[in-house]
């Protein structure tokens, strides 16, 4: 990382409160350190023409098309939104982007016919996983993140917006994440308020025009990475007619964090979108406060007694190695298959490989991915050869370990962990 060589910190120089309110820190050079000590979790800052970042215009629209396809042609990808003007439309099919758009050019042009230029907003959700690529560079920009204020227990989410709606679908609203954007395409402007700037009983409201005089804005192009904490209401706005992209990541900062968590445990290792849970009576690390209602202290001690059942000590294991070998973000899926492996193919590492503490068989994980069973003594030593940086062949084993040491290898292949190699 480079040292921030220039830094126009408006908020801390300007005359007075009120105008401080008013705006947003511009930087043109980006280190996490500085980050860090300056506006994790304390006010946004818009950092100009950041190398490095993990989305290009070109794999952004490839990742769309993928990130949108319906699980069949009658279906609704539950991952996808798509608005014309303020209408949530139900059968969007005909609006998602398509490989014979080429990009985001043809997209934007076959939108403008289609739909004789009304406004128009797509959001895919969960958008890095469906780019190996793309999540492996989303891990390898957050690790330095993560070193300095630690990877999260619940994963970081993403999502694609793209298009030339009026202002966000939900309208004015506080996430539970701090956020990440990344703009891409066209210019894009977010309107931000330190406090909610309404009084009534509502977490969102789409007609905020009452409200303008208490926000303050920033305008992001293409490269720049513009960043807001948690506890700020805001909402994304066209800054013209033209579309504009970006691809959000929230790291989860707010409200009753353990929810999620114990959510991934009961629903498995799937990724889904989580619903928004409000807890507006949460403390600033997620507890609530006060006692728990007697039927619901009942209900949590039953639930810990369930715990330790195996089946919830197996999955919480499996969910511990994918959230710990995931990088902060869920995977992409592995491929459908296993392909074949003879016993003379050379394979080497190229990702970390981490095992469940304890003694005897044990599962393995790699890149958020775990195991379909349990490796035995020699699977075990095998992971320890490949996690050193060795080549290993199937026949460097004796014949009875060769079986199940090559379904370790396939499946590691699977997860994208291992290479083929020809040479030592």
């Amino acid at each position: 990382m480079t040292e921030l060589t220039e830094l126009t910190d408006t908020a801390e120089t300007a005359e007075t409160a009120e105008t401080a309110a008013l705006t947003v820190t511009t930087a043109t050079s980006f280190d996490w350190d500085t980050f860090v000590d300056r506006f994790w979790d304390r006010k946004p800052v818009l950092y100009r023409g950041v190398g490095g970042a993990p989305f290009a215009e070109a794999e952004v629209f490839e990742t769309a098309v993928l990130g949108s396809r319906p699980p069949h042609p009658l279906a609704v990808p539950g991952n996808v939104q798509f608005l014309v003007e303020r209408r949530q439309q139900t059968q969007p099919r005909d609006y998602l982007p398509e490989l014979s758009d080429r990009s985001f050019d043809g997209y934007e042009r076959r939108m403008a016919d289609r739909l004789n230029r009304q406004r128009y907003a797509l959001v895919v959700h969960r958008f890095h996983s469906f780019s190996h690529p793309l999540w492996a560079r989303a891990q390898r920009f957050y690790a330095g993140l993560w070193e300095r204020v630690g990877q999260p227990t619940h994963t970081a989410g993403s999502t694609l917006f793209h298009g030339s709606y009026e202002h966000s679908p939900v309208g004015v609203h506080q996430d539970r994440f701090a956020t990440f954007m990344f703009c891409v395409r066209g210019t894009k402007r977010m309107r931000f308020w330190a406090e909610r700037p309404w009084s009534d009983p509502v977490h969102t409201i789409l007609d905020y025009q009452p409200y303008l005089a208490s926000s303050f804005v920033a305008e992001v192009e293409p490269g720049d990475l513009l960043y807001w904490p948690a506890r700020y209401y805001h909402v994304g706005e066209s800054a013209g007619d033209a579309p504009a992209t970006s691809v959000n990541v929230g790291i989860p900062r707010r409200e009753h964090r353990p929810y999620y968590e114990v959510k991934d445990l009961f629903r498995g290792t799937e990724p889904v979108a989580s619903a928004p849970l409000f807890t507006p009576d949460a403390g600033p690390d997620g507890r609530l406060a006060g006692a728990l209602p007697t039927a619901l202290a009942d209900a949590v001690d039953a639930f810990a007694e369930c715990l330790s059942e195996d089946r919830f000590a197996d999955r919480a294991t499996s969910l511990a190695l994918r959230v710990r070998t995931a990088g902060g973000f869920w995977p992409t899926r592995p491929p459908a298959g296993l392909r074949p492996l003879d016993d003379d193919t050379p394979v080497r590492g190229c990702a970390p490989l981490l095992t469940a503490p304890g003694d005897g068989a044990r599962r393995f994980a790699a890149n958020g991915n775990v195991s379909s069973g349990t490796a035995g003594a020699a699977a075990l030593a095998v992971l320890d050869r490949l996690n050193a940086g060795e080549v290993v062949r199937v026949s460097d084993l004796p014949v009875p370990q060769r079986d199940e040491v090559r379904h370790l290898l396939q499946e590691l292949e699977s997860f994208r962990a291992v290479t083929r190699t020809h040479t030592d």
